[in-house]
């Protein structure tokens, strides 16, 4: 397992990258402290459309909604506002 220092990574991203991707373990610490690992993509994790049907049934959408669509578009108004 390799570990290095936000400003490691940032300067060596693409070297980082390809030893994770030829399976070694990278850990990013900030300060020390491990934060994120970079892994390979695997072939379960690539977007595709059946990946999205397959968590559509595992996840269903609900029926109804507690909020009607006009409270949840002033809802998304509200806040972004608050983000201006």
């Amino acid at each position: 397992m390799k570990t290095v220092n936000m400003l490691e990574a940032k300067t060596n991203l693409s070297r980082l990258v390809s030893s994770a991707a030829a399976g070694e373990v990278v850990v990013i610490a900030n300060r020390g402290k491990p934060v994120v690992q970079l892994v390979p993509v695997s072939e379960e994790q690539t977007h595709s459309a059946a990946n999205a049907a397959q968590w559509l049934v595992r996840n269903h959408v609900p029926g109804s909604t507690s909020r009607s669509s006009e409270d949840l578009d002033r809802q998304i108004a509200e806040e972004r506002e608050g983000w201006e």
